[in-house]
C-alpha cells in the first residue's frame, strides 16, 4: 500500500496525498479552508489499526492499534521535549468541518503535525540484542558494524546501547541495516551526528522510564525530520510505541530465548509457527490472522500503553 490510496478515509478540509503501511497522510484542503492553514505548512497524520510484519500489510487490523500508537506517541513526546524537538503541533477537535483541526471521525489517532523534510534513514538504537541484530552477530559479532562482545545471546543486554540506522525502503521492500559511515555518506556527516546523538539520548532518558514501570525498553527506531523554515531537526512520525518498540516484561527478562512482550512480536511469531501454514520464503501473501491473534495482539498494545503511561484506553471492537 503506498501512494494515492482510494479506499482512504475521506475527512472535511483535508486532502488524501499518503498512506504507508500504518498511517495515512492528509494536507490542508485550501480550496475547502479558503485559503492556507491557520497553522501554517501542516500535515494530519492519522494511525490506523492496520498492521504490517515481514514487510506485509496483514488482515484484519487490530482494533483500536492506531488510538494505542497516536496516544502512546503523546505521551512520550511529552516526556521527550527536553531532549529533542518533535513535530506535534495540536491534537484540537473540529467543531466546524473547514476549521483545520482534526475531524471527529479520527480523534483519538490522528495529530496535526509540522511538515518535514524527512531523512531517508531509519535511526535504530539497540540496548539488547535480538532480531536482525542477534542475525548479524552471529554471522560475524558485528551489528551495523559495531564490534560487539563474544558469548552474547538472544535477550542480551547490551553494555552500552549501540546505534544501527537502516536505509528506509519503499513500502513493501525489506529496509536495509546499515553503518553509521554509510548514514554519512547518503546524508552528510554532521547530520549524521545529530541523529546518532539524539537517538541515543532519546533512548537512554525513555529506557530509564520505561523501566520504572517494569518494562524492558529492548530496542527502537526512530524518524527525524528538518523544519524546512527553521533548519531544526525534529522527532517525526510516531515514537517508542509497540510498532517500533520492542518492549519486554522486566520481571520475566531471561537471556537465551524470546522474551516475553507486549509488542507486535506476537504476531512475528505466529505468522512463522507450524499453525500459521506459511511459508515466509514463498511468493505466497501471510494468512488472515485468526481472532485469537488479534485479540491477544490489542491486549499486548493496550498492556503496554497502561503499563508504561499509567493511564488506561477504551478501544473499540472493530477495526479502521
Amino acid at each position: 500500500m503506498s501512494g494515492l490510496d482510494t479506499t482512504a478515509q475521506h475527512l472535511p478540509g483535508w486532502r488524501h496525498v499518503y498512506s504507508g503501511k500504518v498511517r495515512d497522510l492528509y494536507e490542508p484542503d485550501t480550496d475547502a479552508l479558503g485559503g492556507p492553514h491557520p497553522l501554517g505548512d501542516v500535515v494530519l497524520v492519522v494511525a490506523s489499526d492496520r498492521v504490517s510484519a515481514y514487510d506485509h500489510v496483514l488482515s484484519p487490523g487490530i482494533p483500536g492499534k492506531g488510538i494505542v500508537l497516536t496516544q502512546l506517541s503523546v505521551w512520550w513526546f511529552e516526556q521527550l521535549a527536553e531532549i529533542v524537538g518533535n513535530h506535534l503541533v495540536s491534537l484540537e477537535v473540529s467543531v466546524t468541518p473547514t476549521d483545520g483541526l482534526i475531524p471527529a471521525a479520527v480523534d483519538g489517532r490522528a495529530m496535526i503535525c509540522r511538515r518535514l523534510t524527512m531523512f531517508p534513514i531509519e535511526c535504530v538504537v539497540r540496548g539488547y540484542l535480538t532480531g536482525s541484530g542477534l542475525v548479524e552477530y552471529r554471522d560475524n559479532s558485528t551489528v551495523c558494524g559495531v564490534p560487539l562482545p563474544a558469548g552474547l545471546t538472544d535477550g542480551s543486554r547490551l553494555e552500552v546501547p549501540i546505534f544501527t540506522p537502516a536505509a528506509k525502503a519503499e513500502v513493501g521492500e525489506h529496509d536495509e541495516n546499515i553503518t553509521f559511515e554509510d548514514t554519512a555518506q547518503r546524508i552528510g556527516w554532521a547530520a549524521a551526528e545529530i541523529l546518532r546523538d539524539h537517538t541515543l539520548a532519546v533512548y537512554t532518558h525513555a529506557e530509564g522510564i520505561a523501566r520504572e514501570h517494569g518494562v524492558i525498553l529492548a530496542d527502537t527506531k526512530l524518524e527525524f525530520g528538518t523544519d524546512p523554515v527553521t533548519g531544526e531537526i525534529l522527532l517525526g512520525d510516531e515514537v517508542l510505541t509497540p510498532d517500533s518498540s520492542r518492549f519486554w516484561d522486566a520481571l520475566m527478562w531471561a537471556p537465551g530465548g524470546a522474551q516475553p512482550s507486549f509488542d507486535k512480536q506476537f504476531i512475528r511469531d505466529w505468522l512463522t509457527s507450524s499453525e500459521s501454514g506459511w511459508d515466509r520464503s514463498s511468493d505466497t501473501p501471510p494468512p488472515a490472522l485468526p481472532q485469537h491473534v488479534v485479540a491477544a495482539t490489542q491486549e499486548r498494545y493496550l498492556e503496554a500503553y497502561t503499563r508504561i503511561t499509567g493511564k488506561s484506553l477504551t478501544l473499540p471492537t472493530d477495526a479502521q
